[in-house]
């Protein structure tokens, strides 16, 4: 467990929940899932100390549940978000070795697209928030203010400008930087994508693995979810905020609050088009693909008719002079064999000629 207060324009890092809310501050409780049940009793005390009420068991089991989707709550002294984030390389290996394989195929991006959920419990001046073990948004924050705090008697004291102005506000930051992480990866989604498209639709590819591709298009099925339940949840909180009366919060703190959710919630949509987008040229691939199958069967499929043409004549000659009749034209001629011989080339050659000028044999582009 982390503890920081927040004063004006200072920073404290304790070792124990403090007796009361630094000046024009707020405090930021950070702990990890799996000691949550542990930590449960003394959360639930400063709770009720620092922010004026405990949790509400159904909400901890919310922030006990790594599985939750993105979702939104409040009460009339709190509101709850949890919001689902990428995991992070180390948790996929992780995950990988705990029995739960990855999707296979040169994709490897797409293998990236796992999500862990994480909890805030915003409080007027405190910030409770629960983070898988390791997580890495909550200790990048803890590692930005502890590198310009100074450390002296159990107690890290430092003064930092553009410090959160209120748990809202620091909470926001954290989504932000989760959000950022999915802009990243849809450069390298939209780069792999594109290559094995076009390595898909190949001609002559007799080798493209299909499951892969099919894999990849579910992880965007599943990434588009992941967005849809964080953009409903921002913008429930959003919704909310702009509803509730201002209670002495500066209008220019209230502002850059509202502004500052505006933006979560942009960079959530940006993600969400750019997903849908990579599902359409996904989805466009594989009817491509189909069509330049058919496409191909109708080509073979052309010339094996222009050439049951050519030889029809052949047969109907060949079937003519062989009926077991004792008086036929030519039949005992010296020379017949010859000319029908020279009739039946004739014809070939004709047919295909006609054919060739009408493109039923020629070859066409691939």
């Amino acid at each position: 467990m982390q503890i920081a207060l927040f004063g004006a324009g200072t920073l404290r890092f304790a070792e124990q929940v403090p007796e009361s809310v630094p000046a024009d501050g707020f405090v930021w409780i950070y702990l990890e899932r799996e000691s949550l049940a542990e930590l449960a009793p003394l959360l639930q005390r400063a709770a009720q100390h620092l922010g004026g009420s405990p949790v509400l068991d159904l909400h901890l089991q919310d922030l006990a549940n790594a599985q939750h989707p993105s979702r939104y709550d409040y009460t009339s002294v709190y509101d709850l978000v949890i919001f689902r984030r990428l995991a992070t390389e180390q948790e996929t290996r992780a995950e990988t070795t705990q029995g739960h394989p990855l999707p296979g195929g040169p994709l490897a991006a797409f293998q990236r697209i796992r999500s862990r959920a994480v909890g805030f419990v915003v409080f007027d001046r405190l910030l409770i928030s629960v983070h898988p073990a390791g997580c890495q948004a909550a200790q990048t924050f803890v590692q930005r203010f502890l590198s310009d705090a100074l450390q002296s008697e159990g107690l890290g004291a430092g003064a930092r400008t553009r410090l959160p102005a209120s748990p809202s506000d620091l909470m926001l930051r954290m989504l932000n930087m989760m959000v950022d992480s999915y802009l990243e990866l849809r450069k390298d989604l939209s780069t792999e994508l594109d290559a094995w498209q076009l390595d898909l639709l190949a001609p002559g590819n007799r080798t493209a693995d299909w499951r892969a591709f099919m894999s990849a298009r579910t992880a965007l099925h599943t990434l588009e979810d992941l967005c849809e339940g964080q953009h409903d949840a921002m913008q429930e909180w959003l919704d909310a905020q702009r509803e509730q009366p201002p209670n002495g919060v500066p209008q220019a703190e209230r502002d850059g609050l509202l502004a500052r959710s505006r933006d979560v919630v942009e960079h959530i949509q940006r993600v969400t088009q750019h997903v849908r987008r990579m599902e359409q040229g996904a989805e466009t691939a594989v009817q491509i693909h189909f069509s330049a199958v058919g496409h191909r069967a109708n080509e073979i499929m052309r010339v094996l008719t222009a050439l049951t043409a050519v030889f029809l004549p052949l047969n109907f000659i060949t079937g003519f002079f062989g009926m077991n009749f004792e008086f036929l034209p030519l039949i005992h001629s010296a020379l017949a064999m010859w000319v029908m011989l020279g009739l039946m080339a004739l014809v070939s050659i004709s047919l295909v000629a006609v054919f060739w000028r009408k493109r039923y044999l020629a070859r066409t582009g691939r």
